[in-house]
């Protein structure tokens, strides 16, 4: 029996990040992923919003108890301080916040951060510890730098779309997948920057576009088409270069969902879940790339066999066999899932709803506990930062009367 993980309240509070500042100049999905696991990791991270408004995915949907899905999910732990920073007094904040800070990470249009004196080049000077990400749709050079990008246009830039959906219609993937490659390949960087100032005493810049980081995930299918001569064909939930291994209908009209990923494998499938062991030796079907020519003819043999068997009966085979099999959840099955629930991944992050759950960071270390701070509301922090700068009562008041902040 497999045993569980659990989230243990004995475990030591400190985090490999305890003390590390995070100035974060950000929106939407991909910045706010990256420094949402940095504060999971204990940094103190200071959100800059507009005031007023915030981050535009505040308002993406109200689902989450009246909040928007997108950023309950991205921003717990954080500060939120709003400061209208095209104003002098709310720029002179900003400044003296990144003078503290060890990272200031952005997300803003293309040459915005430069515009507004946040570049690395302009910072670098002056904080030579300072560590600059800045994450981008096509980075800084190029002839698309200045150009804007959303997670779809770049799914359909880095050639994702062309391979997703069926042969028919081609789509987007159901997650802002472009986003979340370009977050962790920031919070990878961020992470790899500082270990390396820990060596040098130096910060560095770290740039990422999502071009880059969605077409590094789509470089197994791009080495397909250019050196194999044959981009992967469209086929819904069919593994374009495998076979079997998709989606396949049982008696009952479900579909199991199982793959094979070597010929040890194929022989025991034939054997022990069709029943039918002199089928590997089928010259049709005896080698993975016969399996994929002749497809369609290896999915009609497969499914006449399930057409007796329920979906559950075929998954019994198949777990028997070993052969690995899934289901296709839906979203509701997901948060009810029996594996997340046993190893206690859920736990509860407070918000000005209430307590929602949210799952654990996937990384379990040793001895580490995530913080999992609640989900800020719009300039929550905005004062208390303003006095640990040393800003009086009534400078707040004459601040925010005047809109900087």
């Amino acid at each position: 029996m497999c045993s569980g993980f659990r989230a243990r309240s004995d475990m030591k509070t400190s985090r490999p990040l305890d003390g590390i500042r995070v100035v974060s100049l950000e929106h939407a999905v991909a910045v706010p992923l990256a420094t949402r696991q940095l504060a999971d990791l204990g940094a103190e991270v200071i959100k800059i919003e507009r005031p007023g408004v915030g981050d535009f995915a505040r308002a993406y949907d109200a689902s989450v108890n009246g909040l928007a899905s997108y950023f309950v999910w991205l921003n717990r732990g954080k500060k939120s301080v709003t400061l209208d920073v095209k104003q002098p007094a709310a720029k002179k904040i900003l400044d003296q916040l990144i003078g503290r800070a060890d990272v200031v990470i952005q997300n803003l249009a293309p040459g915005a951060a430069a515009r507004l004196g946040v570049s690395h080049e302009a910072l670098s000077p002056q904080h030579s510890r300072l560590i600059v990400c800045d994450l981008s749709g096509y980075g800084d050079t190029g002839p698309l730098c200045d150009k804007k990008a959303y997670d779809l246009l770049i799914q359909a830039e880095s050639g994702l779309i062309a391979t997703t959906g069926s042969a028919d219609t081609p789509s987007r993937a159901g997650a802002s997948i472009a986003d979340i490659a370009a977050g962790m390949y920031a919070y990878s960087g961020i992470l790899t920057a500082l270990f390396q100032r820990e060596r040098t005493g130096r910060g560095a810049r770290v740039e990422i576009s999502m071009l880059e980081a969605l077409s590094e995930w789509m470089m197994q299918p791009v080495y397909l088409g250019h050196y194999g001569g044959k981009p992967p064909k469209r086929q819904g939930a069919t593994h374009p270069i495998i076979a079997p291994y998709g989606p396949h209908k049982a008696g009952d009209g479900k579909e199991v969902i199982f793959g094979l990923q070597n010929e040890r494998e194929w022989q025991i499938f034939c054997d022990k879940v069709l029943g039918k062991p002199e089928l590997a030796d089928d010259p049709r079907f005896n080698t993975n790339a016969r399996r994929v020519e002749a497809r369609a003819a290896l999915t009609a043999l497969i499914e006449a066999e399930f057409a007796g068997l329920t979906a559950d009966e075929a998954v019994k085979r198949l777990d028997t066999a070993g052969i690995a099999n899934g289901r296709l959840n839906d979203m509701d099955a997901v948060w009810n899932h029996e594996q997340l629930r046993a190893r206690g991944r859920w736990v509860p992050v407070e918000t000005e709803k209430g307590p929602v759950e949210a799952l654990l960071p996937p990384a379990n270390i040793t001895g580490i506990t995530p913080v999992m701070g609640g989900v800020p509301t719009l300039g929550q922090h905005t004062v208390a930062v303003l006095t640990e700068l040393g800003y009086s009562a009534e400078a707040i008041r004459e601040l925010r009367a005047a809109g900087s902040i």
